[in-house]
Order: C-alpha cells, then sequence, then structure tokens
C-alpha cells in the first residue's frame, strides 16, 4: 500500500522530543491561516477536529488530519513532514525549539495511486 503522508527522520526527531513533553501528538495540514499550508503539530485533542477533516493516515504515532475541501487540492499528492531551522508563525508545537516543519510534495504514480491507503473520516 501507498502511504499518503510519511516523515523524515529529522522530523521524526522533533515529534519524538515533542512527545516525551506533552504525550499525544497529532497533526492537521493547515489551510493556508498563520503561517500558510504547513503542518500544525498539537497536543492530541487540542486541534478539534470534525465533520469536515479527514485522516490521511499517521506518522510516528501521530495521526495527520485535513480539511475535505484541501484535500480535494492534495489527493494526487503525497506528503512528506520534514523540519527546518527557523521559527514559523504558528501555534504548532515545535516552534519554541527554533524549528517549524514543512511538507515536501510528490505528485503519485499511476502505479502507487493504484495502492493508495484510503482515508478516514471522523467517526
Amino acid at each position: 500500500m501507498t502511504a499518503r503522508v510519511l516523515i523524515t527522520p529529522a522530523a521524526r526527531e522533533i515529534v519524538d522530543e515533542l512527545q516525551k513533553k506533552y504525550g499525544r501528538l497529532m497533526f492537521h495540514q493547515s489551510g493556508g491561516c498563520c503561517d500558510g499550508s504547513a503542518p500544525m503539530c498539537f497536543e492530541e485533542g487540542d486541534f478539534k477536529t470534525g465533520e469536515s477533516d479527514i485522516c490521511l493516515g499517521s506518522i510516528a504515532g501521530c495521526n495527520f488530519w485535513m480539511s475535505k475541501d484541501q484535500f480535494e487540492y492534495w489527493k494526487h499528492t503525497q506528503l512528506t513532514v520534514d523540519v527546518t531551522p527557523g521559527r514559523g508563525a504558528s501555534f504548532s508545537l515545535e516552534i519554541p525549539l527554533g524549528v517549524r516543519f514543512i511538507i515536501r510534495s510528490h505528485v503519485f504514480t499511476e502505479e502507487e495511486e493504484a495502492q493508495l491507503v484510503p482515508v478516514m473520516k471522523k467517526t
């Protein structure tokens, strides 16, 4: 199966550090508010997901959410969460560490798209 969302080793190190401090985490792909379209990391449940959100999968034990509307633009793209030095302008948990999460993208090949992991809706 082809994952819809991945994480780099460097970003996973940051997630591991944040999990030690905050416990269970979640990601939500920002739709343009605050820090543009950056992935935002929250303590699980601090960002309220609803019927307008879907879960693309799990990275480093964290569910990765996105709005249905935004997913329509990204549905043919594999997202990879990475990290870069610098402070973002969001409420994401990594900001005080002097880094910010970013998205790297890859358009699925026909073969990858035929093997996609299904998205999950809020239950």
